[in-house]
Parts: C-alpha cells; structure tokens; sequence
C-alpha cells in the first residue's frame, strides 16, 4: 500500500491554506488598489549644437521679418529659435559625439551627406519650405500637421495619440502657437476651458479651482527625472491624464509616499500662503460655464477634512472588497483541498480493504 504523509490528513490543513490564500489575496488586491505608479512625467528638453559651432543667436530671417515682424517677435524668443545655439544642448550634444541626427530637428534644411544646413535652429523654411515665386501674394505652403510635429517630438506625439484629443482631431496647432510655441490663450487654464466648459460640471467648486490651482497644473504635470535619458527626450504631460501620482506629488504630507513635486517636499499645506488671495480662474470658470461661482460653499479645512473622509471610505471600501475576493477564493481553497484529502482517504480505505481481503484470502487456501 502506498504511505502518504501523515500531514496531509491533519483535518486543519485545508481550513490553514484557505486562510493563507485568503490573506494573500487581500493584501494583494488592497495593495494593488492602493499602490502608486513608479513612474511619473518628466520634462522633455531640446538638444543643443556642439561646441565647434559659433553660440550667437539664431540669426533673423529677414526677408519674412519684413512683412511679418510681429511673428518674427514671436519666434525670435521662441524654443525652435534657439534650437541650435542652446547652451544645455550644444553641452549635451557634444558629450554625445555630435551626432549628426540631432541636427535634423535642431537645424534647418539639414544635409545628411554633407553635415550642412540652411540655417541654426527652426526657421520660417522649416515649415513653410523655401519661399515660393510669386510670395507676396502667392500664398505660403505650411506643414503643420501633428504628424509633422511629431517627427521631432516623438514622446509628445506618442502621449497625444493615446488621449480624447486625438480621437477629436485636436493636433497641436489647436492650442499651441506654432511661431512662439505658447499656448494660445494667455491663460493656459482659460484655453482648456473654452472647450472643456460643458464637462467641467461639479468640479467648478473643486477645492483645487476655488484656490487657482489651474487645469494644467494637475492634467499636465511633469516632474523632472532624476537621470535625463541621454537624447533628451522624455514624457512631457500631454496624456493628460491624472494618477495617484499626480496626487501624491503635491500631498506628501497627508499620504507620505511617492515623490514631491519640486518645492512641494513639505507637503501642499506648506505653500498655501503662496497661492493668491484671490484667485481668477473660479470668476473665468464660472464665466464659461454660465454660474456665479459659489459663496457658500465649505472652508478650506472643512473642506480638506472631507476629501480625508472621501479618502478613507474609499479605502476602507477597498479594504471590504479585497475581505470578500479573500473570502472566495480562501474557501474555494479550502473545499478543493479538503475534497482532494477526503478522495485520499477514500483511496486509503479501499486499498487497506484490498488488502485484508487479500489476506483472507491467502489464510483461507492455507
């Protein structure tokens, strides 16, 4: 007869590994709710010419500064404009080996072959090609799809294509100056809102509007990383999207982990007094949406000791939901392994019988 482990038959077995997975996948489940991702936004930055190039500023395109001298203006303070001659990428680059690549987006009209170019940084040919016969009048192509764009901001194009803009056809050129590179309302927040007005809803008397902290501030949020990947290029904010993270990187002091926006280190309670006494973006929001902005509304404690509240209840409602998915499965344990124990036994039984009929047997021809 075949022995089995004395263990396996101990009636608790079952009833501890039950107990055991339903433990684990509470703790696995409350944890998962709870965790933070590893991973935040970061700034993208613009890689720089090397060295051996002479660091005047981009020179003026003076035939369409003549016509155009306020886009000029525009463009002469602008990123594309000092594409080139910045100090932080002519640094990077050179430290990279002067890879010619980097001079497809940091120069104009870039020859491969050659290692010549038209012009420093992102001019007017950039985008609009070489002036055509006829200009003025003749109209000016432009190349100012996202896609175009795109070729020398992959990371942003990447996050744009997984957002609602993209499924709208909201490129970049909808809210970006494509001569300065600003946003296209001088409030940043005002932009977001002349769109967004009809989904704004309760969130026009969310704490973080009451007190000026705008759309982008939150929607937009990048943090810069800690090592810069070596071609510059990492996540800018326009997933647009808002995680724990995005949370935990203003509320250090009440949650106590993750990482702290820069100057945030003590926790969004510290800068408080920096935040304007009187804000403007609750009077342009109630402006969009058509109601006054509200006057009877909770202080700011009360209204902190209620999203500590929400915050807890949703914990403790996370806390009930991985109780009863441990419960499940922690019985389910427990029955498939006590009904694998009971056909043990079964099978004990029948080949103890076999046995003493064997017996029986033998002592009977003797």
């Amino acid at each position: 007869m075949k022995k089995r482990c004395n263990l396996s038959k101990h009636p608790l077995i079952p009833l501890f590994c039950g107990l055991l997975v339903g433990a684990l996948s509470m703790v696995l489940m409350v944890g998962a709710a709870w965790a933070a991702p590893a991973s935040l936004p970061m700034v993208q930055e613009t890689p720089v010419s090397p060295a051996s190039v002479a660091t005047e500023s981009a020179p003026p395109v003076k035939p369409c500064a003549e016509c155009h001298p306020d886009v000029d203006a525009a463009w002469t303070l602008s990123a594309h404009a000092h594409a080139f001659d910045n100090p932080e990428f002519r640094q990077r680059w050179k430290s990279l080996g002067e890879p010619g690549e980097c001079l497809v987006c940091h120069t104009t009209g870039y020859q491969a072959t050659t290692g010549d170019f038209v012009a420093e940084g992102v001019t007017c040919e950039g985008c609009h090609g070489a002036a055509v016969d006829g200009h003025p009048p003749a109209v000016m192509p432009v190349r100012a799809d996202t896609d175009y764009c795109g070729q020398c901001h992959p990371i942003t194009l990447g996050e744009w294509r997984l957002t609602g803009h993209a499924s709208a056809d909201v490129g970049c050129v909808d809210c970006h100056n494509p001569h300065s590179q600003h946003a296209l309302f001088e409030n940043p927040d005002e932009m977001c809102i002349n769109c967004h007005k009809d989904d704004i809803g309760e969130h026009k008397d969310d704490l973080h509007i009451q007190k000026g902290i705008g759309c982008v501030e939150c929607h937009a949020l990048t943090l810069p990383p800690e090592t810069l990947p070596p071609d510059g290029l990492a996540p800018t904010g326009h997933t647009f999207t808002i995680t724990p993270a995005t949370c935990v990187s203003c509320h250090t002091d009440t949650l106590r982990i993750g990482k702290p926006l820069p100057g945030y280190e003590a926790g969004a309670k510290a800068i408080s007094n920096s935040l304007p006494v009187s804000p403007t973006l609750p009077t342009l929001t109630a402006q969009y949406v058509g109601v006054a902005p509200a006057s009877g509304s909770l202080p700011p404690e009360q209204q902190v000791q209620a999203l500590e509240a929400a915050l807890a209840s949703a914990r403790l409602s996370t806390l009930f939901q991985g109780g009863i998915i441990g419960l499940t499965l922690g019985g389910a344990t427990a029955y498939f392994i006590g009904r694998n124990q009971r056909r043990n036994e079964e099978e004990d039984h029948a080949e103890t019988a076999d046995e003493l009929a064997d017996q029986k047997e033998e002592a009977g021809h003797e």
